[in-house]
């Protein structure tokens, strides 16, 4: 098999998926969980300073979710046309989530009228606290497995299968992470009374945390089978749930401190360290079948051919500073605390 600094291409890819989906939850995670902490806000004024927090940098987040997804799509088509039989609803309502949601910011400001404003207020606020919670429910999908038989085909229901309690876990913990980021990078935007009401938010952003995620842990062990296989056999691997705890716990000394920057990027720490706990936990599997072993989707078995991984991995190498040079602009051209004026949504 070809390698590539001693490793294999399909290895490789896992990892570039991996990175790209990892910065999409860290980036995109932050605008999420701004918008789920919304109705929390009374007035408009500090309704519309939180949406212009994110105005400049939202819909520039989501082109990790396109290049992750086209991604996934070109190095892995076997797992990507399995999953998204399996998970076809919880797609197609996170695709007419994020079509609400960008109307929202565009269309909030149009009209002043109050009733005008509030709608949008609300689906806003369910879009991003919905799709932060379904991103989660997949999640917990994929940790748990799926009812995949001969040819990598789904063979389970089509209709709510997906909500099974480990995966309602995952959700309420995605979201609660993603508000925890969310109300860092507010902090990082806001002043004065709106910055206050954020701080104290926070704390309970991060009780909110703390609970789901170690339900969450606790179940995992329990319940789900074969969760510590690659770790008994990597006993190094046990470092990053050690990490993981040490950079949540740096987050509130930080903001008590009033080190927001420095803060945020514990979180987002802490996002890495939880999705490497997920890749480590799987690799080399994609997809689990609880039906049969056999018939579960690895790296090796859903990958494309070895010379399309060679040229997209080409690609990457070429494509990825690139991308890295345009978001560091981007995040230092809008830097600042968010003042609002006649062009502010």
């Amino acid at each position: 098999m070809e390698t590539f600094l001693g490793i294999d291409y399909p290895t490789l890819w896992y990892l570039v998926v991996g990175l790209l989906f990892s910065g999409y939850a860290i980036l995109e995670g932050f605008d999420y969980g701004a918008g789920a902490w919304h109705l929390f806000f009374r007035k408009d004024e500090s309704r519309r300073i939180a949406i212009n927090a994110i105005g400049p940098l939202w819909d520039a987040n989501q082109v990790w979710l396109i290049i992750g997804g086209g991604a996934l799509f070109a190095g892995f088509p076997v797992m990507y046309a399995t999953m998204l039989s399996a998970m076809y609803i919880p797609f197609m309502l996170f695709l007419m989530l994020l079509v609400l949601r960008s109307a929202a910011i565009k269309f909030r400001s149009a009209e002043e009228m109050k009733w005008w404003r509030n709608s949008w207020d609300y689906i806003y606020f369910i879009s991003n606290t919905l799709i932060a919670f379904l991103l989660g429910v997949v999640l917990g999908n994929v940790l748990q497995g799926f009812a995949i038989g001969p040819n990598y085909s789904y063979q389970g229901g089509l209709f709510f299968t997906f909500l099974s309690p480990y995966a309602l876990m995952t959700g309420f913990t995605t979201l609660s992470l993603f508000m925890t980021q969310g109300a860092i990078f507010l902090l990082l935007k806001t002043e004065g009374r709106l910055h206050a009401r954020l701080t104290f938010l926070l704390r309970k952003g991060m009780i909110f945390f703390i609970i789901s995620f170690s339900v969450t842990s606790l179940y995992t062990l329990i319940f789900i089978p074969g969760v510590t296989d690659n770790f008994r056999e990597n006993p190094v691997f046990f470092i990053i749930p050690l990490l993981s705890f040490l950079a949540v716990a740096n987050v509130p000394r930080l903001v008590s401190k009033k080190k927001y920057f420095q803060a945020l990027l514990f979180s987002s720490l802490t996002m890495a360290f939880l999705l490497m706990l997920v890749a480590f936990q799987l690799y080399p599997t994609l997809l689990i079948s609880t039906l049969n072993p056999k018939y579960s989707i690895t790296i090796y078995n859903a990958a494309s051919s070895k010379k399309s991984l060679g040229i997209m991995l080409t690609i990457v190498l070429i494509g990825a500073p690139l991308l890295a040079f345009y978001f560091l602009f981007l995040y230092r051209t809008f830097k600042g605390k968010v003042i609002l004026d006649d062009t502010s949504y």
